[in-house]
This record gives structure tokens, sequence and C-alpha cells, in this order.
């Protein structure tokens, strides 16, 4: 038998890998969040559970992205585009950062918000929204901004924070061109990477969506745009 024949697909494996360790910390969040509804807020409990909410919501964020790099590597990122409401992507966004929303002092507010239909990768999407939502948390003074509008045909999202900002590094990333990013650079960098890929492969004609950084906005802080046409 040829020796190639008896390689391990390394790649596979670490898929398949990533796959169940999802899935446990589904399980571990949801065991977390069953203890945060029973401790008073606020207290020195609550906000140890809350941080390991957080921490877990991250880690999971990170597993979620893995798996979906690896599937746009053998399949070009296939993409489930369906009809999805607004409000929904907004009620589970919600939904998956409840914990650390009740348990700490941030105040999210929805401006100018009117619910309306998109045809969209509500997973992928939702995953990349997350991720942004939770370092805005992580990042912030007191309060977060989320907008959600139509403009030019594009679906536009933005995510704004009154926290010093994005540093010069994550900002030029706005001109990067997909080989540029160095996602050994850590988190950040792999992360930018993959809600680039995400917005990317949405299209429709002519239109490719996008992201987009910068800082100030209405709060001073961060502003993340996303843009699905």
């Amino acid at each position: 038998m040829n020796n190639r024949d008896n390689r391990i697909d390394y790649s596979a494996v670490l898929a398949s890998a990533v796959h169940d360790m999802k899935n446990s910390l589904l399980l571990l969040t949801q065991s977390i969040e069953e203890l945060g509804e029973h401790m008073p807020p606020n207290s020195q409990v609550a906000n140890k559970i809350n941080m390991i909410h957080y921490e877990t919501t991250r880690l999971n964020t990170g597993l979620m992205q893995l798996l979906s790099l690896y599937r746009a590597e053998i399949d070009e990122l296939p993409l489930s585009i369906n009809e999805h409401f607004t409000d929904d992507i907004i009620d589970e966004l919600f939904a998956s950062n409840k914990n650390h929303i009740d348990y700490s002092d941030i105040q999210i507010n929805i401006d100018n918000y009117q619910n309306f239909s998109w045809y969209l990768d509500a997973t992928l999407v939702h995953v990349l929204l997350n991720d942004v939502l939770v370092n805005a948390m992580r990042y912030c003074k007191k309060q977060i901004l989320v907008r959600i509008e139509e403009k030019n045909d594009f679906l536009v999202v933005v995510i704004e924070d009154d926290g010093n900002g994005y540093p010069i590094s994550m900002l030029k990333s706005n001109d990067m061109n997909m080989g540029d990013f160095d996602i050994s650079a850590g988190r950040t960098g792999f992360g930018l990477f993959f809600a680039k890929i995400i917005a990317e492969a949405h299209t429709n004609d002519d239109k490719k969506g996008s992201i987009h950084l910068a800082n100030g906005g209405s709060l001073g802080g961060s502003v993340f745009t996303l843009k699905l046409p």
C-alpha cells in the first residue's frame, strides 16, 4: 500500500475536533446561564459567573470562525441564504449575550430601528456580529449603540461604543486585501479576517458585502459597519 494512502488528513481531524469542542462549549455556556439566573445581580459570585460566560462566548465564537474558515478552504464557504427579519437577528444577538448584559452596567441602545427582511446567511452573520458585540462590551465604558438600516440597496449594520476606539493597526485593515491579513497576529487579526470573508461572500449581481472600521461616531469610540447587498 502506498504510504500516501496512510496519511492523516489533519485539517479534517481539526475540523471534527473543533465541532466537538463547540458542542461541549455550548452545553457549558447553557449551564453557566442557568447558574446566573439564581444569582443576585452585582454580587461577587454573579460577576465571576458573568466573566466566565463572557470567556466561553469568546471561545465559542473563535471555534465557529475556525470551522467556517476550514469550510471556506474546502468548499469556498457555501452560504445558506434565506430571507430573515432584522428583528430576529437582533433578538438572537441579545439573547446570546443576555447574562453579560443583565449583570453589567452596560447600556445598549438601538437607534431609529425599523424591522425589515433581507436575504443572508443568518448563522454566519450572527457569529460575525456577536464577535463585534462581545468586543464592544469588553472595551466600552458604559454605552453601546446598534443601528440597522437599508441604504443604497445594502443592509447596513453599525455597532458603536464609547470606548477608546480601534488602534491604528486595525484601522489600516480597511484597505487590506485578503492576502494582506496577518491572522497570526492574534485573535483580533483573525476576527477581522473572518468578518471580511463572511461579508465578501455575500454577493448580489455586481454588489459585494464589506466591513469598515472607524473611530468617532455618536459615542466617540469604535464604529464597526457591516454592509450586505
